[in-house]
């Protein structure tokens, strides 16, 4: 629209379709509006819009579950550009007992995103149900987000303090370590506040062994040394085991043991003196020792000086870690009701478009791709094929179609056609996953290159992957998901920690015929794949050339071959026309073909 009154007649005009009963034009309508509303200035028109699309809304919230999740994924960015329009509805997110988790997961984001001083109390109290359920990672998400409210309203803190000691008292391994992780947060958000909880804590520090759980407590016992009474017994427990944790853990305790000798460095001089020692001379990791040393130089040069650098006041938290960059979103809310707004990245960075066909030529037509053939018409273009496959080669214009590049998946169509020798070439990886990319909690950093390769008989799978955070990345592990083959791993990833800005080349055999999916193949051919580790679940997709799929021993005899082709019959025959830009001879076709293991037999007259 170019103007408010332009704006306020398309929005009349579309309001009609929110009533509608396909998901997708109640979205595209949405978004029309929503892009409208920028350009009204009159704030009645601006409430009485929203007013109008809070019922659509709601209502494809009643929908089949997928819908019901592209739905959420629309709504957050819908909430997040216009907060008033669901503030009034978030019990309309509660989740249900038969909701699928991938539904509850994005209900429970929206609810944090929905919380305000009025509702606090009762999310808070459907967020404490949910922590008691036996879905372990929704029970996760639900710790979680307990501390998100507390960290977003400072009302509703002390609230959550108390359902956080409740789930505590349940002794509950993992519900314990979510709640460490998250009182860490608050005590950032809020410090010298609530140590009632510390107490708490400290008893249950026996079922902590997870390192972010680790990590937070150990970071809470070096910000509040000063106010338990044993902090330097329960930090020595976690020096004895130095060298077996995670970077992560050890630079939370190499950092707590120097906020506990800054207030108690009559008692505590062995201990800084070990780790500093432990961290200096005796850890591979860079960025520790570069700490070590930062410490040990401040604390013999200038302990005052220590004491300001080390126990000075941080910054306040507050969680954002669920908000889109404001340019991100507003590239997205145009894309409403489309995959973009699912994903929640622009479309170009997973969309690739390949331009399969040749320049039209003028005064030709493009071949109609979809004709469906009658028997006759089959058994000519059959002949056809016969004998342009027997013919010597001859120079030829380029084909005006063009296409069949897209089909092409031996690659006949762009290399030199020459006869060679069957021989081993190197597989070029791929850009799998870009280090921009996020994994499942959003966390960015991790990329990896792959390829597919089948060498002396065995299939492989070849990675590199790359840390780009400013973190150590270790703890991998990879699942593949069922596909027409079957490809299952052979045996366990195993990664060495990933140092900051370093690679680590990966070769993982493969074993087909394991994951069956029992689903037709793809073209182009992947693989779906997901690799975790200490950072976050990364999933991305692996292409490979049919030729990795092909064993280099199915050549046949013609005696052998000619009784299963009669088998297969007519209703089992296919003939593929391709059309190329270059003629080849038939011996350089079946010399290319066979490196690809499709091997000749023979051929009709």
């Amino acid at each position: 629209p170019t103007s408010a009154g332009d704006a306020e007649s398309i929005t009349e005009r579309v309001t009609a379709r929110l009533s509608h009963a396909n998901a997708a034009v109640v979205l595209s309508a949405i978004k029309v509006i929503l892009k409208c509303m920028d350009f009204v200035d009159n704030t009645e028109v601006l409430r009485m819009l929203a007013k109008k699309l809070n019922p659509p809304l709601v209502t494809l919230l009643s929908s089949e579950p997928e819908v019901q999740y592209v739905s959420l994924r629309n709504i957050r960015l819908i909430v997040q550009k216009r907060p008033g329009i669901l503030a009034a509805d978030v019990k309309m997110f509660f989740c249900k007992y038969n909701d699928p988790i991938y539904v509850k997961l994005e209900k429970v984001d929206i609810m944090c995103m929905l919380v305000n001083e009025k509702n606090f109390d009762q999310v808070l109290l459907e967020l404490k149900e949910y922590a008691s359920g036996v879905d372990v990672d929704f029970v996760r998400k639900s710790v979680r987000s307990i501390g998100r409210v507390a960290v977003k309203l400072e009302r509703a803190c002390e609230r959550a303090i108390s359902v956080l000691l409740e789930l505590i008292e349940t002794k509950v391994n993992y519900v314990v370590q979510e709640s460490c992780v998250v009182v860490k947060d608050i005590f950032r958000k809020y410090p010298s506040r609530y140590e009632q909880v510390l107490s708490a804590l400290c008893e249950s520090m026996e079922v902590l062994d997870e390192p972010e759980a680790k990590a937070s407590m150990i970071w809470i016992l070096g910000e509040y040394a000063g106010r338990i009474d044993n902090a330097d017994e329960l930090l020595e427990s976690f020096l004895e085991s130095f060298h077996d944790e995670p970077a992560m853990v050890q630079m939370q305790l190499l950092t707590a043991i120097v906020k506990l000798f800054l207030q108690k460095p009559q008692s505590t001089q062995d201990m800084v003196s070990k780790v500093l020692k432990c961290a200096t001379e005796e850890c591979l990791n860079h960025d520790i020792r570069d700490r070590g040393y930062i410490y040990w130089r401040l604390l013999s040069t200038n302990p005052e000086a220590t004491k300001h650098v080390v126990l000075g006041d941080k910054p306040s938290i507050r969680d954002d870690s669920q908000l889109l960059e404001k340019g991100l979103l507003d590239r997205l809310i145009p894309d409403l009701s489309l995959m973009s707004s699912v994903y929640h990245r622009p479309a170009e960075e997973f969309v690739t478009r390949i331009s399969t066909a040749a320049r039209e030529v003028p005064g030709t037509e493009e071949p109609d791709q979809d004709i469906e053939y009658d028997e006759e018409d089959r058994q000519a273009r059959r002949r056809e094929v016969e004998e342009e496959m027997s013919r010597p080669s001859q120079p030829s214009r380029p084909s005006a179609g063009g296409g069949g590049g897209g089909l092409d998946l031996l690659d006949l169509d762009s290399a030199d056609m020459s006869p060679v020798a069957a021989a081993p070439t190197s597989v070029q990886k791929q850009v799998t996953l870009t280090p921009s990319q996020p994994g499942q909690q959003g966390k960015t950093g991790f990329g990896v290159l792959a390829a597919m390769s089948r060498q002396r008989g065995g299939i492989q799978l070849l990675m590199t992957f790359t840390n780009q955070t400013p973190g150590p990345l270790s703890g991998f592990a990879i699942q593949v998901n069922k596909n027409p083959f079957g490809f299952a791993p052979k045996e366990q990833l195993v990664v060495p920690e990933l140092a900051p800005g370093a690679s680590a080349e990966v070769v993982l055999p493969m074993q087909p015929g394991q994951l069956m999916s029992n689903t037709p193949p793809t073209n182009p051919l992947f693989l779906q794949v997901a690799i975790k580790n200490s950072l976050d679940i990364f999933y991305f997709n692996i292409a490979f050339e049919l030729s990795v799929v092909l064993v280099e021993s199915g050549n046949l005899t013609r005696d052998q071959f000619t009784p299963v082709w009669q088998r297969v019959g007519e209703a089992g025959q296919k003939i593929t026309m391709i059309n190329m830009e270059r003629v080849f001879d038939a011996e350089a076709v079946k010399s290319r073909l066979a490196l690809d293991n499709v091997h000749y037999v023979a051929q009709r007259q």
